[in-house]
């Protein structure tokens, strides 16, 4: 078999970084995709290519690099600032089929010995976004009848997965935690953030959100471990799969254990901003990062548009007397196919933190 060479298009974003980690350490040939360079560990080899994926001049310039590639990880995402009203436009659709465009056909051209694509939707493929979605959602059923750039997305690649060797196999993970910062979906660094000003200000971790809300998480390096996985997996090819970490959560019952990994003390109130919250302590966090000699990175470099994400998932902007549907779907499937790794949900919150710690983007706790 010839070398292993994966490309990973979005390597800086929340998925991109845990599947460079993860491919490079298994031994593959890792080629990073991405504006910025990917935040991994110095000791981790990987080739970085700077594209722009809306340049496509650039993209073609880069089809001599993709001749060795046999599979590719495409985890790259546009988001409008704001994000949630983005989601209902046609221009950020257009604009993320034009990336995947830009990049995978040169890459498709010149990479004869292509095997295998991974690509992202998420719960928005079942109309999350838009209405109360079964319970729980599987793979199986009929397209939601909805706007998309999943949809534009996946019609590309099967158009051009039907007079190819190549496999894909197209990924539905629930709400994403990792260690990227800077990005548009990662509430993480904003928890972080949140919790390094409260503890400045000799306050206890007040939890933002309202209650209820049964929801489930899926930790960015299982998620890498389950592209490794497909890469060789024949049960993988021209699949679709939800993905999890394999339980269930509700924000306000696993707000204790985020405090404890914390080394905070819980708290609970009325639901507020977390937008309006750092927006208005930025100057708090300035001080800190000075004082407690962390990564020099401004808030909003910090949060990319991640504390809106917060916010959504918090529910603070909804109704005060509106339900709050759980959002759960079937990874059976998944299973059954053969890969079944899972990870505690309070523990990858711990060990999200406590990475952000070491690498000094926000205080230890």
């Amino acid at each position: 078999m010839s070398e292993r060479t994966v490309l990973i298009a979005g390597a800086s974003g929340v998925i991109g970084q845990s599947a460079v980690q993860r491919f490079a350490a298994a031994g593959w040939r890792v080629i990073a995709v991405s504006r910025r360079a990917p935040d991994v560990s110095a000791d981790t080899p990987f080739q970085h290519l700077p594209l722009d994926l809306l340049d496509s001049a650039r993209c073609r310039a880069a089809a001599g690099e993709f001749g060795g590639v046999t599979h590719v990880v495409y985890a790259a995402l546009y988001e409008k600032p704001g994000l949630y009203a983005g989601w209902f436009e046609q221009d950020q659709m257009d604009t993320n089929l034009t990336m995947m465009r830009n990049l995978m056909e040169p890459l498709i051209a010149a990479a004869t010995g292509l095997r295998h694509v991974s690509v992202f939707q998420g719960t928005k493929a079942y109309g999350a976004h838009v209405h109360q979605i079964a319970v729980p959602a599987r793979e199986r059923s009929a397209r939601d009848p909805h706007a998309n750039f999943y949809w534009l997305q996946e019609d590309f690649l099967r158009e051009r997965r039907a007079r190819a060797d190549w496999s894909l196999t197209i990924w539905r993970p629930q709400v994403v935690f990792g260690g990227a910062t800077g990005v548009a979906m990662n509430i993480v660094p904003v928890i972080g953030a949140y919790a390094a000003i409260q503890r400045e200000l000799g306050q206890p971790l007040i939890y933002p959100g309202r209650p209820g809300g049964v929801a489930e998480a899926v930790d960015a390096d299982l998620i890498a471990d389950a592209l490794l996985w497909a890469g060789e997996a024949e049960a993988a090819r021209d699949e679709t799969f939800n993905i999890t970490n394999g339980d269930v959560f509700t924000w306000a019952d696993t707000w204790p254990a985020i405090a404890s990994a914390l080394n905070m003390e819980p708290a609970f109130g009325e639901p507020f901003s977390l937008v309006d919250y750092l927006r208005q302590h930025e100057g708090v966090w300035d001080d800190l990062v000075r004082r407690q000699g962390l990564r020099a990175t401004p808030l909003p470099e910090l949060l990319g548009e991640s504390h809106h994400y917060a916010d959504l998932l918090f529910g603070v902007n909804a109704p005060a007397d509106a339900a709050r549907a759980p959002v759960l779907v079937s990874t059976i499937k998944l299973r059954q196919a053969g890969f079944g790794e899972c990870i505690d949900t309070e523990e990858m919150f711990a060990k999200w933190l406590w990475r952000l710690a070491e690498r000094k983007v926000i205080p230890a706790a």
